[in-house]
């Protein structure tokens, strides 16, 4: 039985899949380049039945439940603030709405009683045997793994390492992101307030929290950038040159920015592969088929680390079972909530003028509204087993 499995990335799918194996008798250790977790973020939701099944499973949607924000509602205004369109909380906050790092928190508590975790380090090479993965790290010592796993997101370290270079897997959707934390000077409440000119969306919303405190979003069109992802300055200057000139609150967004002590930014893209394991080493999240915005990744990733957990405990750790039975189950629906993030882009800053109208006339309709949220159930649905009633099963 292969049961001790190497996870790469602490932040949502990696600790979810350390607690099921945990709780099914394999040894994990989560790797994580960062020195500790990293708190605050966005909010992220999960919608619809299987998001709740499998929190309520893991023992910790009533947790979530407490420290959920309670939704995001956003406006959006023209030059002069009079508002053109109103989303309602439930659009963009699904069931429950947590900020990031609180989720990353109760996931990796979670877990810590069955799981090793390893802050400050990364790997640098895997090395497929016959009986396992030989591992190194950027400074811990040498370890072979029975199995590894890449939990860490759309800029995975271990599907570089193990599949190819990211162009090959990664494509870029036309857009950036960016957000950051600012003082609260206009004194929002809960939920945002947005401005969109061509091709641009800049808004802000008051924190969940701190009512001294914002955040701001950004969204612009632009093909494929050449800037390094760790220069945090040329970053923020490639924001402020595709926002020159724009008026509202736009200027002292801006503002803000140049002291912002912590920046996301990251093109909006997609990962595509034809299959999300090789050998011994496997793939969840978004890792797997992530989408920057927009496709349900973070409830995708928690239900891809249950059923990649299960399949490995069904069989008996035999990976190349499970990995086959954990891409079979969950390809067709984890690229259907991907596909949402196609459009996300376009819809959050659509590139002409007229685009914007068009959006916000349609928006404006409650029915169509509804509709959009009932297919974003459909779409987030899926039927899963109870690993746990057949492990009982198979022991009896």
């Amino acid at each position: 039985m292969s049961k001790n499995v190497l996870i790469s990335g602490a932040s949502i799918a990696g600790p979810a899949l350390a607690y099921w194996l945990g709780r099914y008798g394999f040894e994990p250790t989560v790797v994580e380049l960062a020195p500790a977790l990293r708190g605050g973020g966005q909010a992220v939701d999960f919608r619809g039945e299987t998001h709740l099944t499998v929190l309520e499973r893991m023992g910790v949607l009533g947790r979530l439940r407490g420290i959920q924000t309670g939704g995001s509602p956003i406006r959006f205004v023209d030059a002069h603030d009079r508002q053109l369109l109103h989303l309602p909380a439930d659009f963009a906050g699904g069931d429950v709405e947590v900020l990031r790092g609180d989720l990353a928190q109760a996931l990796y508590e979670h877990s810590l009683p069955h799981t090793e975790y390893l802050f400050g380090d990364s790997i640098t090479s895997l090395t497929e045997t016959a009986t396992g993965v030989q591992v190194s790290f950027r400074h811990s010592a040498p370890r072979e793994f029975d199995l590894v796993i890449g939990a860490d997101g759309l800029h995975s370290n271990v599907r570089r390492l193990a599949f190819g270079p990211e162009e090959t897997f990664v494509r870029h959707l036309g857009y950036y992101a960016a957000t950051w934390q600012l003082p609260n000077y206009l004194g929002l409440g809960r939920g945002s307030v947005g401005y969109n000119a061509p091709g641009r969306l800049a808004s802000v919303g008051g924190d969940h929290r701190d009512a001294t405190k914002a955040g701001a979003f950004f969204v612009f069109a632009a093909p494929r950038l050449s800037y390094d992802r760790h220069d945090p300055e040329q970053q923020k200057a490639s924001i402020a040159q595709a926002f020159a000139g724009l008026g509202w609150e736009v200027p002292r967004l801006l503002d803000s920015l140049r002291n912002a002590p912590e920046m996301y930014f990251d093109s909006i893209s997609r990962a595509d592969l034809d299959t999300w394991s090789k050998g011994r080493i496997g793939l969840v999240g978004d890792a797997a088929c992530g989408a920057t915005i927009g496709g349900m990744g973070t409830g995708t990733g928690v239900v891809a680390a249950y059923v990649l957990a299960g399949e490995l405990a069904l069989a008996n750790g035999d990976h190349r079972t499970a990995f086959t039975r954990y891409e079979n189950r969950l390809r067709s629906y984890a690229l259907g909530c991907q596909k949402g993030g196609d459009r996300t882009g376009k819809f959050l800053a659509p590139a002409t003028a007229t685009g914007l109208r068009i959006r916000n006339s349609l928006l404006s309709r409650q029915s169509l509204l509804n509709w959009m949220l009932k297919k974003g159930q459909e779409v987030s649905t899926i039927a899963l087993p109870d690993y746990r009633a057949e492990l009982g099963q198979l022991s009896r």
